[in-house]
C-alpha cells in the first residue's frame, strides 16, 4: 500500500492531467467538461482526504496537509465553477518571484514616495509581460509618448499607451510563439 502523501499526489496529478486536456478549449465547453470530467476526480480526492484526515496524527506534517486541504476547499473547486480560472495560481506566483527575490535589494528604498513609484514601475513592468511586450521598449515608448502631453487637461490619449492597447508600436511586442 502506497503512502497517503504518494497516494494524494497521484489524485491530484490525475486532476492537473485531465484538466490539462481542456486548456486549447473555449470557456463554456471548458466549464461542461470541467463539470463531467474534472469534478468527479475533484470530488473524488475531497472525500478521501477527509476519511484520511480521520486517521492522521493531529499536529503532525501530513494531518496539517490533509487539514490544510480541506480548509481550502471551497477555493480549491473555483476552477470548476469559472471556465477561465486556471486550475492553480502557478503563473501568478511567477510573476511575482522577481519581486519577492529582489525585495532585499531595495532597501534603500526609504520613502512611501520611493516605494509607492517602485510598486508602480513594477506593476507596469509585470503588466507589459503578461500582455506580450518587451518591457525595456514598451518603457522607451512610453517615456516618448507621454512629456509630448503633460500640459494637457484631456487624458484620453493614455488608452494608447495602455499595454493592451492594439495601437503599440511592433517594437514593443514580443514575436508570437508558434
Amino acid at each position: 500500500r502506497m503512502s497517503i502523501a504518494v497516494e494524494a499526489v497521484e489524485r491530484i496529478g490525475e486532476i492537473y492531467e485531465e484538466d490539462k486536456k481542456l486548456n486549447d478549449i473555449p470557456s463554456e465547453m471548458r466549464k461542461k467538461l470541467r463539470e463531467e470530467k474534472v469534478k468527479p476526480l475533484v470530488e473524488a480526492y475531497f472525500e478521501w482526504v477527509k476519511e484520511q484526515r480521520l486517521h492522521a496524527v493531529k499536529g503532525s506534517a501530513l494531518g496539517k496537509a490533509l487539514q490544510y486541504s480541506i480548509n481550502q476547499e471551497s477555493y480549491l473547486r473555483t476552477f470548476l465553477e469559472e471556465p477561465d480560472v486556471p486550475l492553480d495560481n502557478n503563473r501568478a506566483e511567477r510573476a511575482i518571484r522577481n519581486f519577492t527575490i529582489g525585495r532585499k535589494n531595495w532597501v534603500m528604498i526609504d520613502t512611501i514616495h520611493g516605494a509607492e513609484s517602485s510598486a508602480m514601475l513594477y506593476s507596469l513592468a509585470e503588466t507589459a509581460k503578461a500582455n506580450n511586450l518587451k518591457p525595456y521598449e514598451y518603457f522607451k515608448y512610453l517615456l516618448e509618448e507621454i512629456p509630448p502631453h503633460m500640459d494637457e487637461k484631456d487624458t484620453a490619449f493614455i488608452d494608447k499607451l495602455m499595454p493592451w492597447s492594439d495601437t503599440l508600436p511592433e517594437a514593443c511586442r514580443k514575436e508570437k510563439q508558434e
